[in-house]
């Protein structure tokens, strides 16, 4: 099992355990904070996110913000990248297309469903996220280019 995996399994024991797990895997780049996420759920190529619509993430039209959602998209493609890679190897992304299909007025979901990479071969994988408001409309699509490769061999 993954390492992030198994520190998950750890917190699920708890009462509230997925809310502090949601908590501590934000704290793995301090700016995913600003958006509070929730891990709904988390495994082997898959991570859905939840995320409230608050005044902290709105803009001036009270729907929520574009760069609140872009934040949203590279936690959720992150956690799943980071759920699913050997140990041997590492990720980081290169880039990022999003769309924005609709004004985001709801609290929202996002999702990342990575299918059946070979991550032992794959040097670039594109991560989709799909993010959903409370009645399922998509309001945003992100194409996230992961970079994926070994790490490097310790000396």
């Amino acid at each position: 099992m993954n390492r992030l995996l198994k520190i998950q399994a750890k917190f699920l024991k708890y009462p509230k355990g997925r809310l502090l797990f949601s908590k501590v895997a934000a704290r793995m780049a301090p700016y995913f904070k600003t958006i509070n996420p929730y891990i709904e759920e988390l495994r082997h190529n898959y991570c859905k996110v939840s995320m409230k619509k608050k005044k902290s993430v709105e803009n001036h039209l009270k729907t929520v913000h574009a760069i609140a959602m872009c934040n949203m998209c590279e936690f959720t493609a992150g956690m799943s990248m980071e759920a699913s890679i050997p140990s041997h190897r590492r990720w980081i992304p290169q880039g990022m297309e999003v769309k924005y299909l609709k004004k985001a007025k709801t609290d929202l979901v996002a999702i990342s469903d990575l299918g059946d990479p070979d991550w032992d071969t794959i040097g670039n994988l594109v991560c989709h996220v799909s993010v959903r408001d409370k009645n399922n409309v998509e309001v945003v699509v992100a194409d996230i280019d992961m970079k994926v490769s070994d790490k490097p061999k310790k000396s």
